[in-house]
């Protein structure tokens, strides 16, 4: 144990011990380190975690202490706003320095400039690293030096800037403390269900914490890389990563992945459209956070100013049945189902359920975000704002307004023999085959299913015509 003054370790959305560009450079330091979580419940006008992503954060935390142990360490947890707690417990260990990963909300890039003045006022050092993304935001522009607005010339100047990133070794051991600092019990927190107690679907589903990350690469890689292209939009198929809470709460980096990748694609000495395939969405997740920091303002408003002015509707009883998956339609119910049962959603499906929502019920996407925002493990401010606003038509690089999925089609065409909705809706599970899809057309239909809530051809005109009203305007 070093007597020199320690250095906080502020652990965020990057929980995890290798390539953690923070805590290498920290231990590089040879002083003694004290790992820092914070659960901030208290700043006004931050989205706060939704249930299903608490409950990942006290698995998240709790693997990641145990990794800390095992290298001479440990977690530290307080609760209270950052800056202060910061501030609090700089001055009791008489800290020498704050290491920490950047975020890239609009409240992060406050908060940063804030503490990094109250540390500089205290004679602090403060040092911010990235880490969460494979291009800081800043270094991905267009020729005339803006931001990028369409993903797909966004993702050949990504590609042009190299993708051969080093990644980081966990450290073989970490320097601790004289002494060390009180810390909260996670058990304390209450993050988790007790009474009732609805995770257990989630406990069934998901493995919280950098080895559950890295099982689920490893068997992606091994498993289904190779069929991603066709597999991916199947709902009834094991055919995509199931990274994306991993990756949100930063128990593996998107340099890991892309390594791994990388690495699999050369090994295997075969094709790699399907590990390219996924290597684009790993970017795609970049183009969101890109998006995010630069318009800050599209968790809260539309991209496209047009939709100020779009003729969203209020219907709590239509809304309600989307949310609790009864709308008539099994290709959404069994989406909206499967995500209350396990806190995920295919995402094929949550683009069906987006479009249902926003077009066929006129249901503005901001109450399907804060749905998804405390309903899904990978609850994710860029990824959910960005991807809401597109489905809803008013986002950067939009699907065009005037396509509204078909939810019959959508399933026939991607849940083809009904085996995704018979898993998810069980009153339809004497349907057999693509008649699965539109229940009330049949003879023998379930008596215990409701109907559609909407026509969806009388949708579509409806929507067809409140878009016209706006272009209008």
């Amino acid at each position: 144990m070093s007597r020199s003054p320690p250095i906080l370790l502020w652990f965020r959305q990057d929980l995890r011990a290798g390539d953690h560009p923070a805590l290498s450079a920290a231990v590089a330091t040879g002083a003694p380190i004290i790992p820092l979580y914070i659960l901030d419940d208290e700043t006004p006008g931050v989205w706060k975690m939704g249930g299903a992503s608490r409950w990942w954060l006290h698995g998240s935390l709790d693997a990641l202490d145990a990794k800390l142990r095992a290298l001479g360490s440990r977690l530290i947890l307080r609760c209270g706003t950052a800056r202060e707690v910061l501030k609090h417990i700089a001055t009791e260990v008489s800290a020498q320095g704050i290491y920490f990963t950047r975020g890239y909300s609009p409240h992060d890039a406050a908060d940063e400039n804030a503490i990094a003045a109250d540390f500089k006022n205290m004679g602090v050092e403060c040092r911010r690293f990235g880490g969460n993304l494979l291009f800081e935001p800043e270094a991905v522009r267009t020729k005339t030096g803006t931001p990028f607005k369409v993903f797909t010339p966004f993702y050949r100047a990504c590609l042009t800037q190299g993708t051969a990133h080093e990644t980081l070794n966990v450290p073989k051991a970490i320097p601790s403390p004289q002494a060390w600092p009180t810390s909260d019990l996670l058990k304390r927190w209450s993050l988790r269900p007790a009474n009732p107690d609805w995770a257990g679907g989630l406990k069934e589903h998901w493995q919280p914490g950098s080895d559950g990350a890295k099982d689920r690469l490893e068997t992606f890689l091994t498993e289904r890389a190779t069929t991603y292209p066709s597999d991916r939009d199947r709902p009834d198929r094991e055919g995509t990563s199931a990274l994306s809470p991993h990756l949100h709460f930063g128990e593996i980096s998107p340099r890991q992945i892309w390594r791994q990748t990388m690495k699999a694609s050369a090994e295997s000495g075969t094709g790699d459209s399907g590990r390219t395939a996924f290597l684009r969405e790993i970017i795609w997740r970049e183009f969101s956070h890109h998006l995010l920091h630069h318009w800050p303002q599209i968790s809260e408003a539309p991209f496209n100013a047009t939709f100020k002015r779009f003729p969203w509707r209020s219907d709590e009883q239509s809304l309600d049945a989307w949310q609790r998956g009864t709308t008539g339609y099994p290709i959404v119910d069994a989406g909206m189902r499967q995500l209350w049962h396990t806190g995920w959603m295919h995402n094929r499906v949550r683009m069906i359920a987006a479009s249902f929502l926003t077009k066929h019920l006129l249901i503005h996407w901001q109450e399907g975000a804060r749905w998804f925002w405390d309903t899904l493990v990978d609850a994710d401010l860029a990824n959910n704002s960005a991807s809401w606003q597109w489905v809803a038509g008013s986002g950067a690089d939009a699907a065009p307004y005037f396509r509204v999925f078909n939810p019959i089609l959508q399933g026939t065409k991607f849940d083809p023999d009904g085996d995704y909705v018979r898993r998810w809706v069980p009153e339809l599970s004497n349907f057999s085959g693509r008649n699965i899809h539109a229940p009330w057309e049949s003879s023998g239909g379930s008596s215990n299913y409701p109907a559609p809530i909407v026509d969806h051809k009388a949708a579509r005109q409806r929507a067809l015509l409140a878009y016209d009203e706006i272009r209008k305007k």
